[in-house]
């Protein structure tokens, strides 16, 4: 059996070894791996190296963290293919999808090659007489990512990069369900000449979390993941007096309007409700029908859920694969059950869903729910699957009105032809990240992503100038060098009481 351990100090260690969990290949529902959990002392061993390492980097020059970035950058996107492999082994995505979360987290490493330019100051000359004022930008110190199944390389990019560019020193704790990922980046870093100490991966759970948040040795700890793991994390964070930014859970609406082109929206929502088995925190999970558009997008959509071809994701065929353990395919599955229960109609079924050849794999089929309304479980709970509820309203007034009753902000989109109507729609929202016929509007590595309400615990979103700003504090220096207009009576006679 495979072993999967910590990398700490620039090894990897299997540290106490107490504990160990195992890592499912979601295709084929067998145990792949294990992996060891970390104790408390691993965790503070972990963060010890990050603290011996820090003084030295944060004293390294933002020229010679920039190349170290952008070597770090070339061997990444050569080692991609073998990175998105193993995503697709212990997640489930398709490779060309795995393939695609690596580049993504490629480009927040490309922003982050930017440093020298992200670190400029700010400099005011003559603020008073003889006086100067500028400002500038430092490290933090230790700081942590604590980041989900979901994306095992792309979401620790959108944080490690840039706040090691900064000067920082990072501890990363990826998911127990697909860790190999974090371990791979791990020794890429080493070979692009990154010090020892200054990036560490403890595998762990809750023991893990909780002794992140606990330390004082760190000062700053990044999330993504649920939104009730979200908020104790803020919580128990921000306690211990840490710079918190906890990015939570999400339920992501497509408006449709009656102008929309039908077969143009019915394409892109069924491949932001399917994609990646659903198993997107941008991903659309309820489709908001007005009007007329109705019964022609619920029409469209059951036609394309069908079509979606689902298999393993070593298959270059499948478009969707499994979701990523038993627990998540039996939850999904009772969800569907309990919108049939609560009056929803179900157009498309994916409960049951067998792919020849791998029935043990954790697979759920696309499914279409219609007729859903705002108190219904499916509607209510973040599916986290391969599930779209179909809600119909009246107009581009009542929809707006629906997304922001919704305690969730993280993602929303409209499908129209009408500027007139994405204008009112993308004003009158309360949700962090908009897009007009974009259906999944995540930020270039330059912006930030992050959403609203339940869906964000802090007030920093992830990468771009937030990113900088959330792993950097300012100081400002006022300065005045008096003119001496007369001699210093320095002499090299032998000094007198005169």
């Amino acid at each position: 059996m495979r072993i999967i351990e910590h990398w700490i100090a620039g090894k990897t260690t299997a540290g106490a070894a107490v504990r160990a969990a195992p890592v499912y290949n979601p295709a084929t529902g067998q145990q792949a791996a294990e992996v060891v959990l970390s104790s408390r002392e691993d965790v503070e061993a972990a963060i010890a190296a990050a603290r011996e390492a820090f003084p030295a980097w944060s004293q390294t020059s933002v020229s010679r963290r920039s190349k170290v970035l952008f070597a770090f950058r070339e061997l990444v996107n050569r080692a991609a293919q073998e990175i998105a492999e193993s995503i697709t082994d212990e997640h489930g995505k398709v490779l060309i999808d795995a393939l695609g979360e690596v580049q993504r987290g490629l480009e927040v490493v490309e922003f982050a090659c930017g440093i020298p330019s992200l670190l400029k100051g700010e400099y005011s000359d003559q603020v008073s007489t003889n006086v100067d004022m500028y400002s500038f930008r430092e490290p933090l110190g230790v700081v942590a990512g604590i980041t989900p199944f979901n994306f095992p390389a792309m979401v620790p990019m959108w944080m490690f990069p840039v706040a090691i560019a900064c000067g920082n020193t990072f501890v990363l704790k990826p998911s127990e369900r697909d860790p190999s990922a974090s371990m791979l980046i791990a020794g890429l870093w080493q070979r692009a000449g990154l010090p020892d100490g200054v990036f560490n991966v403890v595998q762990g759970d809750k023991v893990a979390v909780d002794t992140i948040l606990d330390s004082p040795g760190v000062a700053a700890v990044s999330f993504v993941g649920s939104t009730p793991i979200a908020r104790y994390i803020h919580e128990r964070g921000t306690a211990n007096g840490k710079r918190v930014q906890a990015l939570g859970g999400a339920k992501n609406h497509a408006i449709v309007m009656p102008d929309a082109e039908i077969g143009f929206a019915a394409d892109h929502l069924a491949a932001a409700a399917f994609g990646s088995a659903g198993e997107r925190c941008m991903a659309i999970s309820a489709a908001v029908a007005v009007g007329s558009a109705a019964e022609r997008i619920v029409d469209a959509v059951n036609q394309r859920a069908r079509a979606v071809k689902v298999g393993s994701g070593r298959d270059a065929a499948s478009e969707m694969g499994p979701v990523v353990t038993r627990q998540a395919q039996e939850r999904i599955v009772g969800l569907i059950g309990t919108g049939a229960d609560q009056g929803a109609a179900i157009t498309v079924d994916g409960r049951g869903y067998q792919v020849p050849g791998f029935e043990d794999g954790f697979f759920v089929g696309p499914t279409v729910i219609d007729h859903v309304t705002p108190a219904m479980d499916v509607y209510r709970e973040e599916i986290f699957g391969p599930v779209l509820s179909v809600v119909r309203v009246d107009d581009v007034d009542e929809a707006i009105r629906l997304v922001n009753s919704n305690p969730f902000g993280n993602g929303t989109a409209i499908f129209t032809n009408s500027g007139e109507a994405a204008r009112r729609f993308q004003r009158g929202v309360n949700v962090g990240m908009i897009g007009i016929n974009v259906p999944v509007p995540v930020p270039m590595a330059f912006y930030s992503f992050g959403g609203w309400k339940d869906s964000l615990f802090g007030d920093k979103h992830v990468h771009g100038p937030e990113g900088v700003s959330f792993y950097t504090r300012a100081k400002v220096v006022t300065s005045r060098w008096p003119h001496v207009d007369h001699a210093s009576d320095a002499s090299f006679h032998f000094p007198t009481a005169n």
